[in-house]
C-alpha cells in the first residue's frame, strides 16, 4: 500500500466522523481484548470439568494475581509506547514514532526475561504469599511452571497488537486475537480432555497459541509499506524514550500490580474467613466480570489512538466528545455486567465448578461484589482518558485510590464486622469511593484543558 494512503490513516484521527471512527477502532479492538480474556476463561472452565478435584479451583486461582504480575510489566512498555505513538503521530513525527517502536521491542525482551527468570527461582514462596494452601499449591505450581515460558509471548503480542490497532490496522489487531484464542479453545480441550495431560496441558494450550499470535503480529511491523515498522537504528535504548514510554506505562502497571497485591491481601483473607471454597469462588467472580472489563478496555483502546492523536494537535472539541461516547459505552456495559451478575449467579458458578459448596459460596460472592460493578465502565474509562494524553501521575492516582486508599483498609475492617461477607462488601464500597474521586478530577481536568485555549472548530461537513 503506498505512502499517501498510509497518512490517510493518520489523518483520519482528527477529521473523520467521531461516531463512526470510534465505532471502528472500538470494535475490533473489544471483540480482540475479549477474545484474549478468553484464554483465561476457557482455561479455568475446561480444568475445573477435567480435573475432579475441587482444589484445582483455587489452585488455578493463586496464579491469577501471578500472572497478572506478567500482564502489569507487558503494560508497563506496550501502553505506554502506544500512548506515546498516537501522539507523536498527532505532531507528524514519523522518524520518532518508530524510535519507540524499536525500542519498545527491546525493552519487553528485557523485561520479559528478568521477570521470567525471577519467577522460575521464587516459585513457591510468591504462590505462597498469594494464598496457596497447602491443597492448592501442587496445581497452582504445575500450571506456573509450564504457563512462564510464554509469558513474554503474552506481553510481546499485547504491546505490538496495540501499536498496530493505533497506526490504523484495527480489523488486523482483532484477527491477531483471533488467531491465538481459536487456536487455545481447539487445544486446550484437545490436551485435557484427549491426552489427559491436566494443569499442564492447559499452560501449553496457551504457550503454542500465544506463539502463533506473537509471529503473525511480528511480521506486519516486518513490512515497510505499514505506516510503522522495525527500522535498523531504533532498537538502541534511548533514554528520554525510555523515560516518556515508561512513565505513560506506569499507570497501567501500578494498577495490575496493585490488583495483585490487592489479590494476595483478599486470598489470604479469604482463606481466613472461608478456606479454599471461598478463594474458589473469586476465580467465577474474576472470570466472570473480566469479559465486561476487558469489553470497557477494548473500547477504551478504540478511544486512546483518537483521543491520543487530536491532543496532539490541539482538537480539544473532538478529544471530548470522544470521551463522553466511550464513557457511556463503558457504563452500559458495567451495568449489563451487575444486572447478571446479580441475578443469574448460579449459572455462572456452574460454569467454572462443579462441587456444591463451592457453587453456593461463589452465589454469595456474585450477588455482593457485582452491587458496585455498573460504576466501574465509567471508572475505567475516565482513568484510560488520564493515560491516552500522556497524564500518567493523574492515571495512576484514580488507579490506586480504589484498589490502595479504599480497598486495602476495607479488606482490614470490615470481615472484622460481617466476616467472609466483609471481603465481597469491599468491591462495591470501593466502587462507589473510587467513582466519586474519579468524577471530581475529571471535572477539574476538563476545565483546565478548555482553558490552555481556544478549541480548534471542527470542519463545517463533519
Amino acid at each position: 500500500m503506498n505512502k499517501s494512503i498510509e497518512s490517510d490513516r493518520m489523518r483520519e484521527f482528527g477529521m473523520a466522523p467521531l461516531g463512526r471512527l470510534l465505532w471502528r477502532y472500538s470494535v475490533p479492538a473489544v471483540v480482540g481484548t475479549v477474545v484474549m480474556a478468553l484464554y483465561h476463561i476457557i482455561d479455568s472452565v475446561v480444568i475445573g470439568h477435567a480435573v475432579d478435584d475441587p482444589n484445582v479451583v483455587s489452585g488455578i486461582a493463586i496464579t491469577f494475581p501471578v500472572m497478572n504480575i506478567s500482564a502489569a510489566l507487558g503494560m508497563l512498555v506496550g501502553t505506554g509506547a502506544t500512548t506515546r505513538i498516537s501522539i507523536v503521530m498527532g505532531q507528524h513525527d514519523k522518524e520518532r514514532a518508530e524510535k519507540i517502536l524499536g525500542n519498545s521491542l527491546i525493552l519487553t525482551l528485557v523485561i520479559g526475561i528478568i521477570y521470567m527468570s525471577l519467577f522460575a527461582i521464587f516459585l513457591d514462596p510468591i504462590l505462597r504469599a498469594f494464598g496457596a494452601s497447602d491443597n492448592s499449591l501442587p496445581y497452582a505450581r504445575e500450571f506456573m511452571m509450564w504457563v512462564i515460558p510464554g509469558m513474554v509471548l503474552i506481553n510481546l503480542t499485547f504491546n505490538l497488537n496495540n501499536i498496530m490497532r493505533a497506526t490504523g490496522y484495527p480489523k488486523k489487531a482483532m484477527y491477531t486475537n483471533f488467531i491465538g484464542a481459536g487456536l487455545n479453545m481447539i487445544l486446550a480441550p484437545i490436551f485435557l480432555f484427549g491426552f489427559g495431560w491436566g494443569v499442564k496441558g492447559a499452560a501449553l494450550a496457551t504457550n503454542l497459541s500465544m506463539l502463533v499470535t506473537a509471529i503473525f503480529v511480528m511480521r506486519h511491523f516486518m513490512d515497510s509499506d505499514k505506516e510503522l515498522s522495525f527500522k535498523k537504528g531504533t532498537y538502541r535504548l534511548d533514554a528520554r524514550i525510555v523515560k516518556s514510554v515508561l512513565a505513560i506505562g506506569l499507570a497501567p502497571f501500578m494498577i495490575n500490580m496493585a490488583g495483585s497485591l490487592i489479590n494476595a491481601i483478599i486470598n489470604n483473607t479469604l482463606y481466613a474467613y472461608g478456606g479454599d471454597n471461598a478463594i474458589a469462588a473469586v476465580v467465577v467472580f474474576n472470570r466472570y466480570v473480566t469479559v465486561f472489563v476487558m469489553t470497557v478496555i477494548g473500547i477504551c483502546q478504540g478511544m486512546q489512538p483518537i483521543v491520543g492523536y487530536n491532543y496532539g494537535a490541539g482538537k480539544y472539541d473532538r478529544l471530548f466528545r470522544t470521551f463522553w461516547m466511550a464513557a457511556i459505552a463503558g457504563f452500559i456495559v458495567t451495568v449489563l455486567g451487575s444486572i447478571i451478575g446479580m441475578f443469574a449467579p448460579r449459572s455462572i458458578a456452574q460454569m467454572f465448578m462443579q462441587d456444591e459448596n463451592q457453587i453456593q459460596c461463589a452465589i454469595t460472592c456474585l450477588q455482593i461484589t457485582t452491587l458496585g460493578f455498573w460504576m466501574v465502565g465509567y471508572q475505567i474509562t475516565a482513568t484510560n482518558f488520564f493515560q491516552a494524553l500522556g497524564m500518567a501521575g493523574k492515571s495512576i492516582f484514580l488507579s490506586l485510590s480504589r484498589q490502595i486508599i479504599f480497598m486495602i483498609p476495607l479488606l482490614i475492617f470490615l470481615p472484622k464486622v460481617w466476616n467472609l461477607d466483609g471481603v465481597w462488601a469491599a468491591y462495591p464500597i470501593s466502587d462507589l469511593l473510587a467513582t466519586i474521586v474519579t468524577t471530581i478530577m475529571l471535572l477539574i481536568e476538563i476545565k483546565r484543558i478548555k482553558s490552555k485555549g481556544r478549541i480548534i472548530p471542527e470542519i463545517a461537513n463533519q
